[in-house]
């Protein structure tokens, strides 16, 4: 291409190009003459280390950096140059007033350029030089507060720990090591007096200490020691707090944790089974009446349920065409298996299961929950004939109950079969032989027998005769 001495000062005047260059300008060596200017410029602040020593820099057209020839050309090249080159002329010479500021080792040298690698330390190779991406400026991270370098170094006492849990920050406990440090830690967590902190403590304790540690440093800690046995209640932890109850000889509490079992137990025959060796526990009083009532119950409901289920399939009972059962009445409590039994079985002698008046005897029912729930029951099934004898005999007890005259009192109680009436007389008389001769007037095996043969042996009373 052939251009006259102006055409090519314009041409090097006007371009963005400062250097030489092929008239293929995707060539990538062509690329080279963009670093020229950035790598002239950094060479005040570059450190010559040994990979320079023994090389002699030329500029791009091959002077000498630093001789009188190559300063003249840079001088010329630069007084023609457009503002932009004049921009860049002031900003070296800006780098150069700042020359007596102590100089920072630079990633880039010629020599490590054009020896196709990068200087020690550095990150960037020659291949990357030569991309079209820009390069980088990697500023230094920014110190942190020393307060997040203590989060990250565990750099926190017994107590900061604590509040900071309190706070719901994330805490590490695990430089807690020594026992000493782990207790440290539980009693500061128990005198911020929160539940929450607490468990917290307790868990890592449970996961870090052997049990036998761990009850004997809570049983001189009652407050922690209430919140692990909460905490392993809730988790269903049974055999750990089975353990506990054994350690600490907290019989009757281990006894009613091993009796909480039986709701993890679905088959009713299991269930009947476990309950039965419930029974022997060293609960308290009212409660082993609990147990044996529950084992009694649960074997009644198997009875009835078996016979019932036969009954229904076999569709011979009028009851059960009518009225389908619903749901079975295993694992029912006692006053919805009265109420099925009322529903299902009111007329039946008292001798079977399944009578209304056998449940009531069994499990000493009171006269007001028994009459309100086979009121429920007959009502539902409008047996209004039953519905009436239960008001009409419950009315009576009541109006007869208030009659002054003894003998007035017997007569109507006699007439109207109020049981309970004369057998309360008969007893404030202290009238042995009446009492006995209206024993053979009550059902064999009622309550009402029961109830004469109780106050007839009872040591408290002294008879007339």
């Amino acid at each position: 291409m052939n251009r006259t001495k102006g055409d090519e000062e314009e041409y090097w005047n006007s371009s963005k190009f400062k250097a030489f260059t092929f008239d293929d300008e995707d060539d990538e060596l062509s690329q080279l003459k963009e670093s020229k200017r950035a790598v002239n410029s950094l060479r005040d602040f570059v450190d010559d280390d040994d990979d320079d020593d023994d090389l002699e820099r030329v500029s791009w057209s091959g002077e000498p950096v630093g001789s009188i020839s190559w300063s003249i050309k840079e001088t010329a090249g630069n007084s023609g140059s457009t503002h932009e080159g004049r921009e860049q002329l002031k900003s070296r010479n800006s780098f150069s007033s700042y020359a007596q500021l102590p100089k920072p080792t630079s990633t880039y040298s010629l020599s490590s350029f054009f020896r196709g690698r990068t200087r020690p330390g550095s990150f960037q190779s020659l291949s990357d030089a030569l991309s079209d991406t820009p390069a980088k400026s990697y500023a230094p991270e920014l110190g942190r507060p020393k307060g997040e370098y203590r989060d990250y170094s565990n750099d926190w006492s017994p107590s900061d720990t604590v509040r900071r849990l309190r706070k719901g920050k994330v805490c590490s406990l695990e430089r807690f090591r020594s026992l000493q440090d782990k207790l440290q830690l539980l009693e500061e967590a128990v005198s911020m007096h929160d539940g929450n902190v607490i468990t917290a403590v307790l868990i890592f304790l449970k996961r870090t200490l052997c049990k036998e540690i761990l009850f004997r440093e809570l049983e001189v800690r009652q407050v922690a020691l209430r919140h692990l046995i909460h905490f392993l209640k809730e988790i269903g932890d049974q055999k750990l707090l089975l353990d506990l109850f054994r350690y600490l000889d907290r019989t009757e509490e281990l006894a009613l944790s091993h009796y909480r079992e039986h709701l993890n137990i679905q088959d009713p025959e299991k269930r009947k089974e476990f309950l039965k060796t419930c029974i022997g526990l060293p609960f308290s009083a009212e409660d082993s009446a609990h147990i044996q009532d529950h084992y009694t119950l649960l074997e009644r409901q198997i009875i009835i349920e078996a016979n019932d289920r036969h009954l229904e399939s076999a569709g011979q009972t009028e009851i059960f065409r009518k009225h389908p059962r619903k749901a079975s009445i295993l694992n029912m409590p006692l006053v919805t298996t009265l109420f099925y039994s009322c529903f299902y079985h009111y007329t039946e002698a008292e001798g079977t299961f399944s009578s209304p008046i056998n449940l009531k005897k069994t499990f000493k029912i009171p006269d007001k929950q028994y009459v309100l729930t086979a009121l429920a029951a007959r009502a539902k099934l409008r047996a209004w004939h039953d519905v009436d004898a239960l008001f009409t005999t419950k009315i009576l007890q009541e109006y007869v109950n208030l009659v002054e005259d003894v003998d007035t009192k017997l007569n109507l109680a006699t007439k109207f079969k109020c049981h309970d009436v004369v057998i309360d007389t008969y007893r404030d008389l202290k009238d042995r032989q009446q009492l006995l001769a209206y024993r053979s007037k009550v059902d064999k095996g009622s309550a009402e027998e029961e109830k004469i043969d109780a106050l007839l042996s009872s040591p408290q009373i002294r008879w007339k005769n």
